[in-house]
């Protein structure tokens, strides 16, 4: 969607075909996004899908964030990164470092726009 210039919507058909994915998956994911309002999905025979901003103003944290709401990479973070969200809270050893891992993760994903990807 973010390559195509000329304004005619994408269908998840021709998503499927150009990158050789299950059109299932194309469609499930497709639906999910325009869920979320990222895209938007338009019916009818000339229908398909569009974004909803442009590429420059989508995050990679935001279609992540649509597709897996739970992408942390540990269960306490997932969690609220509270005392009892973990049995081994108090005596974890890597939860800490972790945490710096997954900070880290989520700059990169707010950074990185849809068009620097394209």
């Amino acid at each position: 969607m973010a390559l195509n210039e000329n304004g005619k919507y994408v269908t998840a058909r021709e998503i499927a075909n150009s990158y050789k994915l299950s059109y299932e998956l194309v469609a499930k994911v497709l639906q999910i996004l325009a869920k979320n309002k990222l895209i938007h999905s338009y019916q009818g025979v000339k229908g398909g899908y569009s974004l909803n901003k442009p590429a420059e103003n989508i995050t990679l944290a935001e279609i992540i964030k649509a597709i897996e709401p739970a992408y942390e990479i540990t269960e306490c973070m997932r969690n609220g990164f509270e005392e009892d969200s973990c049995s081994y809270f108090n005596c974890c050893k890597i939860k800490d470092p972790l945490a710096e891992v997954q900070k880290k993760i989520d700059k990169i994903f707010i950074e990185t726009k849809l068009s620097d990807l394209i």
